[in-house]
Protein backbone atom coordinates (compact mmCIF):
# COMPACT_ATOMS: atom_id res chain seq x y z
CA UNK A 1 0.00 0.00 0.00
CA UNK A 2 1.42 3.27 -0.96
CA UNK A 3 0.79 6.87 1.02
CA UNK A 4 -1.95 8.91 -0.66
CA UNK A 5 -0.35 11.94 -2.44
CA UNK A 6 -2.12 14.24 -0.41
CA UNK A 7 -1.14 12.87 2.86
CA UNK A 8 2.77 12.89 1.40
CA UNK A 9 2.44 16.81 0.08
CA UNK A 10 0.76 17.57 3.59
CA UNK A 11 3.67 16.12 5.98
CA UNK A 12 6.01 17.12 3.45
CA UNK A 13 4.79 21.12 3.80
CA UNK A 14 4.82 20.31 7.19
CA UNK A 15 8.31 19.96 7.09
CA UNK A 16 9.65 22.13 4.26
CA UNK A 17 7.54 24.57 7.05
CA UNK A 18 9.54 23.78 9.98
CA UNK A 19 12.89 23.63 8.20
CA UNK A 20 12.18 26.74 7.37
CA UNK A 21 11.07 28.40 10.74
CA UNK A 22 14.25 26.64 12.18
CA UNK A 23 16.37 28.46 10.10
CA UNK A 24 14.79 31.76 10.59
CA UNK A 25 14.95 30.95 14.68
CA UNK A 26 19.10 30.04 13.74
CA UNK A 27 19.60 33.37 11.82
CA UNK A 28 18.19 35.54 14.37
CA UNK A 29 20.27 33.87 17.12
CA UNK A 30 23.11 34.71 15.52
CA UNK A 31 22.37 38.02 15.12
CA UNK A 32 21.30 38.52 18.58
CA UNK A 33 24.43 36.87 19.34
CA UNK A 34 26.62 38.90 16.78
CA UNK A 35 25.74 42.25 18.52
CA UNK A 36 25.67 40.89 22.35
CA UNK A 37 29.36 39.90 21.17
CA UNK A 38 30.07 43.86 19.84
CA UNK A 39 28.62 45.03 23.44
CA UNK A 40 31.28 43.12 25.45
CA UNK A 41 33.84 44.70 23.31
CA UNK A 42 32.80 48.23 23.66
CA UNK A 43 32.26 47.73 27.21
CA UNK A 44 35.75 45.99 27.42
CA UNK A 45 37.26 48.57 25.43
CA UNK A 46 35.49 51.36 27.49
CA UNK A 47 37.18 50.22 30.39
CA UNK A 48 40.92 50.33 28.80
CA UNK A 49 42.96 53.56 29.05
CA UNK A 50 44.14 54.40 25.35
CA UNK A 51 40.89 53.07 23.18
CA UNK A 52 42.32 52.86 19.98
CA UNK A 53 45.01 50.30 20.79
CA UNK A 54 43.14 48.97 23.87
CA UNK A 55 40.41 47.90 21.70
CA UNK A 56 42.71 46.46 18.77
CA UNK A 57 44.47 44.37 21.48
CA UNK A 58 40.83 43.22 22.62
CA UNK A 59 39.69 41.55 19.45
CA UNK A 60 43.17 40.37 18.51
CA UNK A 61 43.35 38.45 21.80
CA UNK A 62 39.53 37.63 21.11
CA UNK A 63 40.13 36.39 17.73
CA UNK A 64 42.74 34.52 18.70
CA UNK A 65 41.10 32.27 21.39
CA UNK A 66 37.82 31.77 20.07
CA UNK A 67 39.08 30.64 16.27
CA UNK A 68 41.26 28.13 18.50
CA UNK A 69 38.13 26.81 20.32
CA UNK A 70 35.21 27.73 17.80
CA UNK A 71 36.75 27.41 14.46
CA UNK A 72 36.59 30.17 11.19
CA UNK A 73 34.04 32.70 12.45
CA UNK A 74 35.62 34.86 14.80
CA UNK A 75 38.63 36.49 12.96
CA UNK A 76 39.57 40.08 13.66
CA UNK A 77 37.63 41.20 10.73
CA UNK A 78 34.37 39.81 11.95
CA UNK A 79 34.90 40.64 15.33
CA UNK A 80 35.79 44.10 13.96
CA UNK A 81 32.49 44.14 12.19
CA UNK A 82 30.33 42.77 14.92
CA UNK A 83 31.64 45.51 17.21
CA UNK A 84 30.55 47.89 14.02
CA UNK A 85 26.95 46.39 14.55
CA UNK A 86 26.96 47.21 17.70
CA UNK A 87 28.02 50.29 17.70
CA UNK A 88 25.46 51.32 14.32
CA UNK A 89 22.05 49.35 15.96
CA UNK A 90 22.84 50.10 19.54
CA UNK A 91 20.54 53.25 19.74
CA UNK A 92 17.74 51.86 17.27
CA UNK A 93 14.14 50.80 17.93
CA UNK A 94 13.73 47.60 19.55
CA UNK A 95 14.30 44.73 17.83
CA UNK A 96 11.13 42.10 17.36
CA UNK A 97 10.61 39.01 18.11
CA UNK A 98 8.29 37.92 15.59
CA UNK A 99 8.37 37.57 12.24
CA UNK A 100 5.21 39.91 12.11
CA UNK A 101 6.20 42.10 15.03
CA UNK A 102 2.94 41.55 16.72
CA UNK A 103 4.24 40.15 19.85
CA UNK A 104 4.94 44.46 20.65
CA UNK A 105 8.67 45.91 20.61
CA UNK A 106 11.32 45.51 23.32
CA UNK A 107 14.77 46.57 23.79
CA UNK A 108 17.69 43.93 23.77
CA UNK A 109 18.58 42.90 27.19
CA UNK A 110 21.55 42.85 28.71
CA UNK A 111 22.40 39.11 29.37
CA UNK A 112 22.54 36.77 25.72
CA UNK A 113 20.05 34.16 27.95
CA UNK A 114 17.74 37.17 27.70
CA UNK A 115 17.82 37.33 24.06
CA UNK A 116 18.18 34.00 23.11
CA UNK A 117 14.08 33.08 24.38
CA UNK A 118 12.89 31.08 21.01
CA UNK A 119 8.97 30.98 20.65
CA UNK A 120 7.35 27.77 20.46
CA UNK A 121 4.48 28.43 18.29
CA UNK A 122 4.93 29.54 14.18
CA UNK A 123 2.49 32.60 15.57
CA UNK A 124 4.80 33.37 18.09
CA UNK A 125 1.55 34.07 20.76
Amino acid sequence: MTAKPALFDGIRDLIAGARATVARGVDLVQVHTNFEIGRRIVQEEQRGKDRAAYGKEVIQALAGRLTGEFGKGFSISNLAYMRSFYLLYRDRTPILQTASGESGARRIGQSLADELAILQTLSGE
